[in-house]
């Protein structure tokens, strides 16, 4: 299949080379969207994939663009003959057309709007009036809502009637007179029962979301409960638009791309690797780079402070390395498991004492344990002083990891910020610095150093 791809790739790029467009268009028209979405992604000239896609049917050049990430679609935007862009943005759903809004230059975007059909626009507007994070900005406006006292016969009729624009039939809202959610319904319920039998008989219980509601944290419960769609309600729980199961399994994949490039320390590239500029990886990493830095420059301080005692028992060195490695990785996993138990909605912001005192005593056994072994080996080389030390050290410095690296993630969803930038390179550089001064500390103490 790779094979199938690379041969793909060389003839398209042959013909480019050639200016041979009647080459291409006919190699185009023989090749699947799927595959011509991967060439556009990996075709590192924003000039050559305006000429690729401009040589796609119009059909095809749909699909090709509903594949594309949404940086990859502004980019191409931007590249495409004004009429081409136009026709492009008019055929998107209207939740796609909101989320590739956002990714625009706002002179772009209002020349877009500007060119919608009355009625696109209309369902279009409702969405950018959500905040960037909400899921009102992923819902789709595009649904059939029943009502109670419809027979399931009127009601599949009704269907049939308005669900070809529809985004999905097969979970179908049902509204009171005022758009009120009553319940849901399915369509094999629809299809299968006695078709005399009314909505409002056979319907269920909604699990809704608002439209408010964090985009993340509303895609989580869709698909924790697996469901195939979610009505979405305003304040006064009036449905607005529904969120597919599809949508939201979209939402969660960039989520944990995100927290994984975080927990790096790095921002998220938004297009393939081979596709961005040097430029812009090194964006993408130069700030954490430069924070984590500075904030390294902790440990050297400490480093400078216990200068004397190094000085004196030169053995303390040899055991640095054990203790921050130790230290930092006890709190990156503590993070890692908060975090985690935050995107699952297992714990929220309330919860913070109780995840700090968990943490306390998984560190503290943890330490016990490592401690244990440390004091053993550690005496068996040296001595028992120098053994309770390291023993010692190892409990203290367990414990204090775990606790801020549990805590860190409750306090950051507590302001308002992504938990996964308190995650693994801030906690283990903060560990870092703190191990060091508990060791110093005690070895001070134990050893009767001045």
């Amino acid at each position: 299949m790779d094979e199938d791809f690379e041969n793909l790739r060389a003839a398209a790029n042959a013909a480019l080379r050639a200016h041979d467009l009647a080459a291409l268009s006919v190699l185009l028209a023989a090749t699947e969207p799927p595959d011509i979405a991967r060439l556009l992604e990996q075709e590192p000239h924003a000039a050559d994939r305006a000429v690729l896609y401009r040589l796609l049917h119009r059909d095809t050049a749909l699909e090709v663009f509903e594949l594309l990430e949404n940086a990859q679609r502004a980019e191409l935007i931007e590249g495409l003959r004004a009429e081409d862009t136009t026709r492009v943005f008019e055929d998107l759903d209207p939740d796609d057309r909101a989320q590739l809004v956002d990714e625009l230059p706002a002179t772009v975007a209002q020349h877009l709007m500007r060119g919608l059909s009355a009625g696109e626009r209309e369902l279009t507007l409702p969405l950018l009036g959500y905040p960037k994070r909400s899921i009102g900005r992923f819902m789709s406006p595009e649904y059939v809502a029943l009502r109670p006292r419809l027979t399931l016969g009127d009601a599949l009729a009704h269907v049939q009637h308005r669900g070809k624009d529809a985004e999905t039939i097969y979970m179908l809202p049902v509204t009171d007179d005022e758009r009120r959610v009553q319940g849901v319904i399915g369509l094999r319920e629809l299809v299968m029962d006695a078709s005399d039998r009314t909505v409002g008989e056979v319907m269920v219980e909604a699990r809704t979301v608002r439209a408010t509601d964090d985009a993340e944290y509303a895609a989580r419960r869709v698909v924790d409960a697996q469901l195939l769609a979610a009505p979405v309600v305003d304040g006064d729980d009036r449905l607005v638009g529904i969120l597919t199961i599809d949508d939201a399994s979209r939402i969660l994949e960039d989520a944990d791309d995100e927290d994984a490039a975080r927990q790096g320390a790095a921002e998220p590239l938004t297009r393939p690797y081979l596709t961005v500029p040097v430029f812009g990886i090194v964006r993408s990493r130069v700030v954490w780079l430069l924070v984590l830095a500075v904030s390294a420059l902790l440990t050297v301080q400490v480093l400078g402070v216990f200068e004397d005692q190094l000085a004196e028992v030169v053995t303390l060195a040899l055991f640095i390395p054990l203790l921050t490695g130790t230290a930092g990785n006890t709190g990156a996993q503590a993070a890692t498991t908060v975090t985690r138990a935050l995107a699952l909605g297992e714990v929220g912001a309330r919860d913070v004492l109780s995840v700090a005192w968990r943490e306390v005593r998984v560190g503290l056994v943890l330490g016990a344990l490592l401690g244990t072994l440390g004091f053993v080996l550690a005496s068996l080389v040296f001595d028992a002083r120098f053994g309770a030390v390291i023993g010692l050290t190892l409990v203290a410095v367990c414990t204090l990891a775990a606790t801020v690296g549990g805590a860190m993630p409750m306090l950051a969803r507590a302001v308002h910020a992504d938990p996964a930038v308190f995650s693994t390179p801030f906690i283990s550089t903060f560990c870092d610095a703190t191990s060091l001064v508990i060791y110093f500390l005690i070895a001070t103490w134990l050893l009767g150093l001045r």
